[in-house]
């Protein structure tokens, strides 16, 4: 009987930890579901982004599965009322990890008014621009020589 107990008590813990193993998490969605700042969006972020004041970050995730935040000033565009992070990057582990495919997010803080820190601002969730046609169109908004990457905006939350 003992037996016969043990190894029922082994089955079920065996099974319960391949149920875990399969569960997915879905980190983005899941890691802020409340918003504790103020949140701005549209011609607003835009022309707070293009002012090259407040605090600028860009998340991806390296090839092990880790974090990776990068700081940088990037510059915000808007074509047919989208609107596009326009991104310069050196190579970097930032862009090496676009390279392999990585999803980015970006992060804006406007610089403080009432705060020692920044408190509006937004994050905005980013999808590689690859046609041809709309990169063509984008690349009017680039200074002479300079081949920026291009992000379009696909949704924009407040900051955190």
């Amino acid at each position: 009987m003992k037996k016969f107990l043990c190894i029922l008590t082994c089955a079920v813990l065996a099974l319960s930890l391949v149920c875990v193993a399969e569960q997915e998490v879905d980190a983005v969605s899941s890691a802020s579901t409340a918003s504790y700042f103020d949140g701005i969006s549209g011609d607003e972020l835009m022309d707070a982004i293009n002012s090259y004041t407040g605090f600028y970050a860009v998340a991806s995730v390296n090839s092990d599965g880790t974090p990776n935040i990068a700081y940088f000033i990037y510059a915000m565009v808007k074509l047919d009322d989208t609107y596009y992070l326009q991104l310069g990057l050196s190579p970097n582990q930032t862009t090496l990890n676009i390279d392999n495919g990585s999803s980015l997010m970006a992060m804006y803080g406007k610089t403080p008014e009432a705060y020692p820190y920044a408190s509006v601002g937004a994050r905005m969730y980013l999808q590689k621009v690859v046609d041809e046609e709309t990169l063509l169109a984008l690349s009017a908004f680039s200074p002479a020589g300079y081949t920026p990457l291009y992000y379009k905006v696909t949704k924009t939350v407040p900051m955190g």
